[in-house]
């Protein structure tokens, strides 16, 4: 062992040396696949060669048989980080778009409401529909878009009234202002099915996790995604920069591996049920739209969290309910979220957070831009409709009020006559549902002062000018700190 240790330090000192005195110490790197890269830089870390020997090295040996070896067999799972993939999702619904970008460690954007006119997009009509279902699920669809298309006119021309052009105001950059506040308004009117595209770039690893939770879905749509996925991954990318390149598969080995994450959707089905037999009836406190707590019962905290996605209660009531339990009842909660984990599963979200807990009552379109923050644990509780909708301000007053809340009505009605799994296609944008989001100071900090500002969607502006005020309630010390701006400033011709 002995003799073997010092061949090791005369080899490796000279080159240790070299490295002492480099003549340039920022060296770029081509795109690569994905697999050759986290190869090339496992290895970097591992030896010590150049990255220009690392990368000769992963030239002439198998990518394959090292991550087989040390990534899946192993566990070396720090190896898939180092390998980035660029992957885009076309005709994809709004619903899809949101559970695909359900990862921490996630980059990419999806396709704005904002900026472009969703009246003609059409809409996905989800494959668990058929028959009679089918027909009434598409005519609501076609009729929340059309109300789409009268409320954003209606808004457009009462913002034209109202906020006449500036004369230092090109008239492009006016009627491209007024259009968007119009979209802003209209969108509370698109609906989960509406089409959409996501371009997303991210690690092996965390593609691994995605395929794995979006083949455990309960949407038949995100089960295909997962195969279409892994599917891509074992094949040469589609568009490539240089048209005259080799190309190889993307990453073939993560697709033979990344199976459904079947410890997720048991532990799903068996707290769902454990909640069923042993929870005490609702008490029937609601909290409002945003509460705030600061757990420091973590067993209850955790219990709480794992429960809250099953239920249809306010965090806050399941986490007193949490902090009176015994330890033997909280720990039931636990062992019943872990009793179908395996060696290879992680440790459920629920186990994650933060030192804050807020929980809002919010429409859908609000969490589909807050839901982009990804330092910070976010839990939905499903999406059932009984919440009731927001109706904007300028609906009532450009003259839409009774377009608007007859097409809700109508399309809330309908989906609650549709089965579970795909009525959620038909949930308006600006249907309330409940959501939990734990963090710390410094994201609420982020969340409140950035949402705040007065170019934000009005909806998430108000929930972040909350964020502020329970925070002051709760940690005055801290609270101060927020520089949020209340939602009664606005500057309607910024955006």
């Amino acid at each position: 062992m002995a003799a073997g240790w010092v061949r090791w330090i005369r080899i490796c000192i000279p080159r240790y040396d070299s490295v002492l005195t480099p003549t340039k110490r920022v060296i770029t790197v081509a795109p690569m696949p994905p697999e050759k890269s986290a190869y090339a830089l496992a290895r970097y870390s591992r030896s010590p060669d150049s990255i220009r020997e690392s990368m000769e090295w992963v030239r002439t040996h198998n990518s394959e048989k090292f991550l087989e070896s040390f990534y899946f067999q192993y566990g070396h799972a720090s190896i898939a980080d180092l390998g980035h993939t660029v992957m885009c999702f076309e005709g994809i619904s709004e619903l899809a778009a949101t559970e695909i970008e359900a990862e921490p460690l996630w980059d990419g954007q999806a396709k704005s409401s904002r900026y472009q006119d969703f009246s003609r997009s059409g809409f996905i009509t989800p494959p668990e529909l058929a028959g009679r279902h089918a027909v009434e699920y598409q005519a609501a669809g076609e009729a929340l878009l059309a109300a789409y298309a009268k409320v954003k006119d209606l808004a457009f021309a009462a913002l034209c009234e109202r906020l006449p052009r500036p004369e230092d105001m090109k008239p492009d950059a006016y009627q491209r202002n007024l259009a968007a506040r119009a979209f802003d308004v209209a969108r509370y009117l698109l609906f989960w099915g509406v089409p959409t595209n996501v371009g997303q770039v991210a690690s092996i690893r965390t593609v691994e996790k995605q395929i794995r939770r979006l083949k455990a879905s309960e949407y038949q749509e995100l089960r295909s995604l997962g195969d279409e996925i892994a599917q891509a991954c074992a094949a040469p990318p589609d568009c490539v920069w240089d048209v005259n390149a080799k190309t190889e598969p993307l990453a073939p080995t993560l697709a033979r591996h990344a199976d459904a994450d079947q410890h997720a959707a048991q532990s799903r089905e068996d707290l769902k049920l454990w909640a069923a037999q042993n929870l005490p009836a609702r008490a029937g406190n609601e909290a409002g739209r945003v509460d705030l707590i600061r757990p420091t019962n973590v067993p209850a905290d955790i219990a709480a969290t794992l429960l809250y996605p099953v239920t249809a209660r306010p965090f806050r009531e399941l986490y007193e309910l949490a902090c009176a339990w015994t330890e033997r009842q909280r720990a039931e909660v636990i062992d019943v979220a872990l009793q179908s984990r395996t060696r290879r599963d992680e440790i459920l979200a629920g186990f994650r957070g933060g030192l804050y807990a807020y929980d809002f009552v919010m429409d859908i379109g609000a969490f589909r831009d807050l839901h982009r923050h990804r330092r910070c644990q976010k839990f939905r509780q499903p999406y059932s409709g009984n919440l009731g909708f927001d109706t904007p301000k300028l609906v009532t007053e450009s003259g839409a009020g009774e377009i608007y809340t007859a097409a809700m009505q109508a399309a809330l009605a309908v989906m609650h006559r549709l089965p579970p799994g795909a009525c959620e296609y038909l949930l308006p944008f600006g249907a309330r549902s409940r959501f939990l989001f734990k963090m710390d100071f410094a994201e609420a900090e982020y969340i409140s002062r950035l949402r705040s500002g007065v170019k934000g969607h009005f909806s998430y502006r108000e929930i972040a000018w909350e964020m502020k005020l329970k925070m002051e309630q709760l940690e005055p010390e801290l609270g101060r700190l927020i520089d949020a701006t209340p939602p009664w400033v606005e500057d309607p011709l910024q955006r």
